[in-house]
Order: C-alpha cells, then structure tokens, then sequence
C-alpha cells in the first residue's frame, strides 16, 4: 500500500520524531566510520634519502586503526626539496583533506612547511631536530611538533665528552643549511662552559662531490678534533677527505648520521668516531631501569620482523613515535570531535600538546604550551663506532 502525505499534526509530529531518530542513527554511524587521514612527507630520494627511506619503511608496520577508527596514511616523497615539501603539504592538506601532517625528514624541509600547516591550521609532527622547527612557539608554530631530539639535547653530551677527555681546539664542518647552521650555533653556546676553542668553522652543501678545500682550512688550524655537522650520507664526504689528507685526530659526527647506509659508505675508516644519540640506537645495550629500553626493543622486534634487510634504526624510530603520540591524543581528541573536521583538527593539536610522561623510542614525552619537543636530558647517550657497530660509552 502506498503511503500518502498527510497534513494530519499528529503525522507530522511522528514523521519529524523518525527524521531526528534517523539523522541521529546516521550521524552516530558516519562518526564511527568516519576515517582518520594522516598525511606524510618524507625525503624518500635525493641527498636526505638514508633517513627519508628509513622513515618510510616504518609506515609500513603502524597500525591501521587507533581507539577504534580506521587510520590511513598517505605517503609522499619530497625528493629532499623544500618546494616538493611545500607541494606535498598543499596537497594532503587541500586535497587528501588529511587531519594531521607528518614529516618532513630534513630541517629546510620541515621549516617550509611550517606556514602551509599554520595556515590550513592543521597539526604536524616533524621528523627533523632542528630547534628553529618548534621554537619560539608562536602563532604559526603553534600547530607544529616534533620528535627527534632538539640539537642542543645533542651538543650538550657531544660537548661535555669532548672537555672531559681533554680537547682544546675544535674544527667545524656543516652543512649550509638549517641543519648545519643549528648544529654550530648551538656548539657555539657551549664552548665558553666547556672550555672549548673554535679555530675553524667551514660549511658545504649537501650535494657537493669535493671539500678539498674546506678540509685544507680545517687542517691548517691543527685541531685536536673535527665536528662534522651534517646528516645522512653525505657527512662520510669530509670525513674520508679528512682521513685522506692525514688527519690523525677525534671525529665527531651528530645524530644525523645514524643508519646503516652511514657505517656502510664510511666503512672500517669510521671506527673511533664518536657522536651523540638516542639511547633506541643503543637499545640492547641499555640498563633495564632506562625506559626506554622496553619500548624500542618491542619496536625493533615488530619492525625488524618485515624487514630483515633493512634493520630498525634511529629514523625508523623517529617515525614510529609519531604513531606512539597520535595513539595517545587520537582518543582525547575523538571525545570532542570527529575525524575530517576542523573541531577534530584542532582537538589533535590540544591533545599532542598535553602529552604527558609518554614512553617513547628516544625518551620520555612530556610536551607544553612552551615546549613542542618535550624530551629531557633522559633522550641522548653518547656512543662510538667500533667494528661497524654503535657502542654505547657509559
């Protein structure tokens, strides 16, 4: 039997009672299937590769759902340019309608899409170390967070062994960027504490095939030791150019530098270098009290297990702890607000950025209004390489 339209008040009075009941029904069921969309970036080829890679690949083992909601991450390479950064950001954003950002691997990277982000007022989670990323936190990196280690964390245990076994005279050699200029401003802060002598400070880009020049400088100063502040492969350049010219004394590197391609390009030459790091680096060689021994050793047994060849390192790690802050603010977040909204957008950020005493692969968590790194001292060891491995120095 057809149903006819009524003017009847009692009909209609039943028919808006049904409609309400209805919409209630679909908007408790959109909110439930409603997906979160996290956008990624990462420097998957050009100079920043070693790192960018090794962040990709952890993507692969997240878990696809977090409090109950279906997780998707949409990964881009940005070729280690900033530009191709800046794009991929527009994109996820504008495009994919994405609720967070995630990435970039290199510091120039990360630094250009700070305003796209602070824009689209859209959280990110950077995977760089620069300071300049996440400090001072004013209106536009009010949105932005990251979670390797700031540099100074880095400096301050790279600095302290450098006193303590009896080095004067340092030489640096950096990068011509953000990550470079960060690591040698922040050496800078420390040299008057730490009684150290700055006699030359020569900078390159991350694509050049020849310090010759810089290295010629560097030696002329005859330092006790050389800090080499750059990332990835390319700081195996001014090492073996070092090596080759005769230089006979320390070798500094910093974190940057931590994968398997480093070891594998710089070979047995880099055994005796020393450099500062997360403790997941050294994750075996921790004591059970440290905590974060438990967490990376579940990470790089999960990890490792889809990808043998290519074992957990710190950039993996890195990666992986995005997830770990999203699967704790994701469920402070949904109680407000649901994903693909601006309300769930912004409820993210508050939730990231209350994130408290959280256990991370580096260290432990504890992000404010102030700080949108959140690590302490607890986040870096110092280690050397010896017969190709990293040996925690206790």
């Amino acid at each position: 039997m057809a149903h006819k339209f009524s003017n009847d008040r009692s009909f209609l009075k039943l028919t808006s009672i049904g409609c309400t009941s209805l919409c209630l029904f679909f908007g408790l069921s959109l909110s439930v299937m409603a997906q979160i969309k996290v956008g990624v970036t990462v420097s998957a080829t050009g100079p920043a590769a070693s790192l960018g890679l090794s962040e990709k690949n952890a993507f692969s083992v997240m878990p696809t759902t977090i409090a109950g909601q279906k997780v998707e991450y949409i990964i881009l390479d940005d070729a280690s340019d900033p530009v191709s950064a800046v794009k991929n950001t527009r994109k996820l954003i504008s495009e994919d309608k994405v609720d967070i950002v995630l990435g970039s691997t290199t510091a120039p990277n990360s630094l250009a899409m700070v305003d796209v982000v602070s824009e689209a007022q859209t959280p990110m989670i950077a995977m760089a170390s620069s300071l300049k990323i996440v400090d001072p936190v004013d209106a536009k990196r009010f949105w932005v967070f990251k979670v390797p280690q700031n540099d100074a964390h880095m400096v301050t245990a790279l600095s302290a062994h450098m006193a303590d076994t009896g080095i004067k005279n340092v030489a640096l050699i950096g990068f011509n960027d953000a990550y470079g200029e960060g690591l040698i401003s922040e050496f800078g802060k420390m040299t008057g504490i730490r009684k150290l002598n700055v006699v030359a400070t020569e900078r390159y880009a991350r694509t050049d095939t020849s310090v010759t020049g810089q290295v010629l400088k560097v030696l002329a100063t005859n330092p006790d030791a050389v800090l080499i502040a750059a990332s990835g492969t390319p700081a195996v350049l001014p090492f073996k150019t070092l090596k080759e010219r005769g230089y006979k004394g320390k070798v500094y590197f910093t974190d940057g530098v931590i994968n398997e391609d480093f070891l594998r390009v710089g070979g047995k030459d880099l055994d005796g270098s020393f450099l500062p790091a997360g403790p997941f680096v050294v994750a075996n060689q921790l004591p059970d009290s440290n905590p974060t021994k438990k967490v990376s050793l579940a990470f790089i047994k999960l990890y490792n297990a889809s990808s043998p060849a290519q074992p957990a390192n710190s950039f993996t790690a890195h990666a992986w702890n995005t997830y770990l802050i999203l699967n704790y603010a994701v469920p402070i977040a949904l109680k407000t607000s649901k994903p693909g909204t601006k309300e769930f957008r912004a409820a993210l950020r508050d939730a990231i950025e209350g994130t408290h005493e959280l256990i991370t692969t580096h260290g432990v968590l504890n992000i404010s209004k102030t700080d949108h790194m959140g690590f302490d001292q607890r986040a870096r060891v110092m280690v050397k390489i010896e017969n190709g491995q990293w040996k925690l120095i206790p």
